[in-house]
């Protein structure tokens, strides 16, 4: 007998989940059933691509979606500072769940000793079962960091990189009048970073080991600091910078990695009208290829956190490895990493290393969230 798609609910109506999650949900309705979203922000749209969607909200609605045994798998698209307590209560109550933001609510700092990590980690591993606790970070997903990091062999080793975030948060951006991402420190800087940091992380094929930063803030419409210039450690012993502007008249998104026999080159644009990346390899000879990929990330991100849902439940204690690039671990490094920037920039450029932070990430016990390494 053929296997029935999992039943999912979605937790949340920002701007994300209705521009983004639902119309991405509707492209692959083929591999899972939307039973219940939780909010009326968001029903009418969702109405749209899933008619037999049932609208819940308050404590009563989710009280209804974590006692469905139906719903086995929940993306959380909530502000960021209520992701984490979210996300616990319906592990807790056997979901999966596919958290969309990281950072708040584990307010993370390379000098914090990880407190609010260990102590939600402490609370998911007390639970008898424990569900998939998933990460969403669709930049490892892309197509063009997906080759990209294929392409690292053809460089040789790897003598500097270097990003450079010129972004576009302005009055014209959706994002822009969000009180939630300017309610806490580092504003968009964190906001934003963690998504060109992890698609850093995932292009060099290795961590960051320390950073020193400055950052400013010159912008009185954005919430501080609104740039930040980065010089990035790297464990395999090379080095490079990690710059980033919020906003700017010429937005530009830039990776580059140069190496010994050639350079990788990833960068943000449009091709006949379609977003996406355009990876260029630069070789020795004076030669180079490119290739364009659409965007493509969050479709595959939810694809992969579809699969891993149903593979889990036909097992009866649920005990499945999310795919590495969805892990809570690969989440946390990310924001490790803008942490320690925030933090250097706090005291004007000193050394920030996350050697530290990262020991500390590995003795937090992880279970069926576990941690494969990308990069092998």
């Amino acid at each position: 007998m053929a296997q029935q798609p999992p039943h999912i609910a979605i937790i949340g109506a920002g701007i994300f989940s209705r521009n983004t999650y639902i119309p991405r949900l509707a492209e692959i309705s083929d591999l899972f059933v939307l039973r219940a979203i939780w909010t009326r922000g968001a029903v009418e749209i969702a109405k749209k691509f899933f008619p037999n969607v049932e609208c819940k909200w308050g404590e009563t609605g989710l009280s209804e979606i974590i006692d469905d045994v139906s719903i086995i798998g929940v993306a959380v698209v909530l502000a960021g500072q209520a992701q984490v307590e979210m996300s616990l209560r319906l592990l807790k109550g056997g979901k999966h769940v596919l958290q969309e933001n990281y950072y708040q609510g584990l307010n993370i700092v390379a000098y914090s000793a990880v407190s609010e990590l260990e102590t939600a980690m402490s609370c998911y591993n007390s639970f008898n079962v424990a569900p998939i606790w998933a990460i969403a970070e669709n930049y490892r997903f892309e197509p063009a960091f997906v080759e990209g990091r294929k392409l690292l062999s053809e460089v040789g080793d790897i003598i500097n990189v270097h990003t450079i975030i010129e972004g576009s948060m302005n009055i014209s951006n959706p994002y822009f009048s969000s009180s939630w991402r300017r309610s806490f420190e580092g504003g968009f800087i964190l906001d934003m970073g963690v998504h060109f940091i992890a698609g850093l992380r995932m292009l060099v094929g290795c961590e960051i080991t320390s950073v020193s930063a400055l950052t400013s803030h010159v912008d009185g419409t954005l919430p501080p600091p609104d740039n930040i210039s980065s010089t990035i450690q790297l464990e395999n012993g090379s080095s490079g910078v990690f710059v980033m502007v919020v906003s700017s008249k010429s937005p530009k998104v830039l990776w580059r990695v140069v190496g010994l026999k050639g350079t990788i080159q990833v960068e943000r644009g449009n091709i006949d009208g379609k977003h996406g990346y355009t990876v260029m390899l630069f070789t020795g000879d004076g030669g180079n290829k490119s290739w364009f990929y659409p965007f493509s990330g969050v479709t595959d991100e939810l694809k992969t956190f579809l699969a891993d849902t149903s593979l889990a439940t036909m097992k009866k204690d649920q005990s499945f490895p999310v795919e590495h690039r969805l892990s809570f671990l690969e989440g946390a490094r990310d924001v490790a990493v803008l942490e320690a920037m925030l933090e250097s920039g706090r005291r004007q450029g000193a050394t920030v290393q996350l050697a530290r932070y990262r020991a500390n990430l590995s003795a937090v016990s992880l279970d069926t969230v576990a941690y494969v390494t990308p990069y092998s």
